[in-house]
Parts: structure tokens; sequence; C-alpha cells
């Protein structure tokens, strides 16, 4: 997938863009680059690991949660979580706290974290600074996936050049994990870090309560931090002038399928997911539907996506979800439900092998979204409904949850094909080559 920014803009009071200011070509923006175009690392002149344990530094430490907070920053990693609350919450635990960023896109068709780490670098570390001093954490890891060994290597130059100038109280780990989808989950990320497999646990206790080596746990995205990095610098007035009342700042979108210009865009929360795709280079073919939020996320039929705004609670009310910012648009000439019966058995394979759900139910679920899609089976789709009623809410983690929200999602969206599939058997689309990027057939994986 080609890298594609939005040209820098007026949009009322709002410039754009913010996080990918001064990314050009696929050179990374370096130190000396990266502060002047953002400035200075807005930290005390000599804050140490220590500092934000003393009453002036706590104070200041306070003060920058406060501004988080009335930012309205959530969290852009999927969950939407105020990123405030989130710190907050690290705060009030027992221990000196530990910081992690999650730089391990666990979504294949996502490319938004990986964007920043590869071009803008620096703009995430400051956030990992900022907010290891905002929580008084005396330990910061930055994970990606163990496989991207030029990625890492890049990180570690990074964060070298940082060290010979001094900039971060807390030296920041690069720490690889295994490429798998449930690993990036963040208590699969901490239990990783403890020495164990990257697998979800169970909980409570919870991460901000009980994480890495046992003390108080800030997890975050890549995307979450950087937008942190910049707050601290202009303010929480500077962030809500973009977006909407109930949904502030901007926001890093992963726009494919049926498009002019695939890539990572930065968008206003609250922009209709139509205004979205045509700025994208515009469609290239109809679209029958749109997938949001990634492969936990929903199918929404085309005319009912188009004019939603981008929001959790605006998705929310119409069954889908932001998630981790992906919007794809299916061309008509594509089968919604063979793309959903190869993400569901790619899904299937990803488990944590902790549950009857994943072991039993998901496999289950693969067959009878493979027989509905490929198969002349009259009985299919009402396979997948009983699955899923067995499937939701009995996982040690999300990830049956997530899986069984996409199938419900592509019976409802997908109505007439499922009509057709049951009683003509597979369309004549199921032959086409497919839109949806599943690991193992991604060239560039």
């Amino acid at each position: 997938m080609t890298v594609a920014v939005l040209e820098r803009s007026d949009h009322g009071q709002v410039r754009l863009p913010r996080l990918l200011a001064g990314l050009a070509g696929s050179r990374p923006i370096g130190l000396l680059d990266h502060e002047d175009i953002h400035g200075p690392l807005p930290l005390p002149a000599r804050a140490s690991s220590r500092s934000a344990t003393s009453r002036a530094g706590r104070d200041r430490a306070d003060r920058l949660i406060d501004l988080i907070e009335r930012s309205g920053l959530t969290g852009r990693g999927g969950a939407g979580f105020p990123t405030g609350k989130k710190l907050r919450s690290v705060t009030a635990g027992r221990g000196r706290a530990v910081v992690v960023a999650n730089g391990a896109e666990g979504e294949p068709p996502s490319a938004k974290d990986r964007l920043l780490l590869t071009q803008s670098p620096h703009l995430v570390l400051d956030g990992i600074s900022l907010a290891a001093f905002a929580v008084g954490a005396d330990r910061a890891v930055l994970v990606v996936h163990g496989m991207e060994r030029r990625l890492r290597a890049r990180l570690e130059a990074a964060v070298k050049a940082r060290s010979v100038a001094k900039l971060d109280p807390v030296p920041i780990e690069i720490r690889g994990i295994p490429g798998r989808y449930i690993s990036s989950e963040q208590s699969a990320i901490v239990q990783y870090l403890n020495g164990g497999p990257a697998v979800p646990t169970f909980s409570p206790p919870r991460t901000h309560e009980r994480g890495v080596d046992g003390r108080p746990t800030l997890v975050n995205n890549a995307e979450t931090l950087a937008h942190i990095a910049l707050i601290a610098r202009y303010g929480d007035r500077w962030f809500r002038s973009a977006g909407v009342p109930s949904a502030a700042g901007t926001t890093l979108v992963t726009v494919d399928g049926a498009v002019g210009r695939p890539g990572v865009y930065e968008v206003e929360l609250g922009t209709p997911i139509g205004e979205i795709l045509l700025d994208a280079g515009g469609l290239t073919e109809r679209p029958q539907a749109i997938l949001t939020g990634g492969y936990f996320g929903t199918w929404l039929p085309a005319e009912q996506a188009w004019h939603l705004p981008l929001t959790h609670g605006d998705l929310r009310a119409a069954g889908g979800v932001l998630g981790a910012g992906v919007i794809i648009a299916l061309p008509e000439s594509a089968c919604g439900l063979a793309e959903t019966a190869r993400v569901v058995r790619y899904l299937a394979g990803e488990t944590a092998g902790q549950c009857g759900p994943c072991v039993f139910g998901l496999p289950a679920l693969a067959d009878a979204v493979g027989d509905l899609a490929y198969q002349l089976r009259r009985r299919a789709a009402g396979q997948i409904s009983a699955l899923i009623k067995l499937i939701e809410g009995r996982g040690a983690c999300r990830h049956p949850d997530g899986v069984s929200q996409l199938a419900r999602s592509a019976l409802t969206a997908f109505q007439e094909d499922v009509w057709w599939h049951a009683e003509r058997g597979p369309c004549y689309a199921v032959r086409r080559a497919p839109v949806l990027p599943v690991p193992g057939d991604m060239a560039d994986w």
C-alpha cells in the first residue's frame, strides 16, 4: 500500500496535516528536522526518571495530565478510551509505573502506526517520554513486530540520536514481539514482556493495576502517543479546534479498496466517510459495502455508511465501529461473502487456543462461512447464526467476539448475496482477485 498524505489546506480554522506534517516522499524525518517542524520536546530542562516524583515535578506532571484530559483525546488503538483518564489511573497505582508504546500493528489492513514509526518516529518517541513523565515511570518500552527488522533498526538509531542529545529522561527500549494478530493486544504484550507467551490474559487485574514487572503499566498505541506530543506543545484548545464536540481532534485512517489513491490519511473526526473516500482519489468502482474498523469491525451497506460521521458514537449507533481506523470500500465486482470467509479463516488460525470458543467455535464458524461463500449449502447461513450465539461472550478474550461480529455484519450487509449463494451456489465474483489483505497472500508482508 502506498502512503498518501493530504495536502496542507484550510478547513475552517484547522490546518492539516498535524501528525503528518513534514512528510515528503519516503525519507524519515530526522531529529533536527523534527524539532524544526514541531519545536523542542516540552519537558523540564532537567527532567529525570525521578523528577515526576518530587513535589514540583508531580505538580507539573499533573498539569500535563489535566491538559490531556481537557483536550478530549481518546485512544487511537481501537477502544477509544479517554487517554487522560488512563494516565490518571496509572498514577493511582502502587509502585513506579512502566510505559509501553504499542507499535505492533496487528490489523493487516491498517498502516497508520507503521507510517508514524517509519516516517515520523520522533513524534511517537516524544509522546513516550511525555507519558513517562506524566505517570512517573522509570521504564519505557516501544514494541513492534519482531519480523520488522528494518523498522527496529531505524527506531534504535532514532533512540540513539536522542540519547546523544540527552532528550529522554527515561531510556526507551525497542522490543520485538511475535507477528500474530492477537500478540498486539495489550495484555498479550504485557505478558510477553514479563517472559510469557504473547497471548491475551484473563483480567482482573488490569494492566494499569499490575502489568510489566507487576507494576502499574500504561499501554498506548503509537498514534495516541504522537497526539500527546502535539497537545503538550500546542495545547488542548488547539487540539479541539479540529473534530466535533463529541469527538475532538484528528485521526489517521487507512483507506483501501475501490478508491483512486489507497493509503493513510489524516482527517478530522466527524468527517463523513464518503468525503474521506472521495479525498482518497475518488471511487474507481461503485461500492456495495464499506468495512469500518478492521477485521474486528463491521460491514455496512455503502448507502448507509456514506454519510456517517467518522466518530465512535456515530458508527456505534449505526452498528459499525471505528476500531483501528480502517475504511475499505468493497467494489460491486467483489463478493463480500468470499472476502469475509477468507478473513474469518485467517482469524480462526490466529487464536490463543485458551478456550472453547477459539479452539472449536471459530474453526466451525470459518467452515460455515466458507460453505456459504463457496458451496451450495442452504443451511449455511443458519449455521453461522447459531454458531455466533454459541461463541459470543464466552471467550477468555475479545478475539472470538471480534470474529463473530464481522461474520454477523456480513449476513446483514450482504443479504441478497446470502440468498443467492444459499439457493443457487457461489456467484461469479468469488473468482476475482481478493480485496482484503490477509497475511500469507500479502506481497509485502
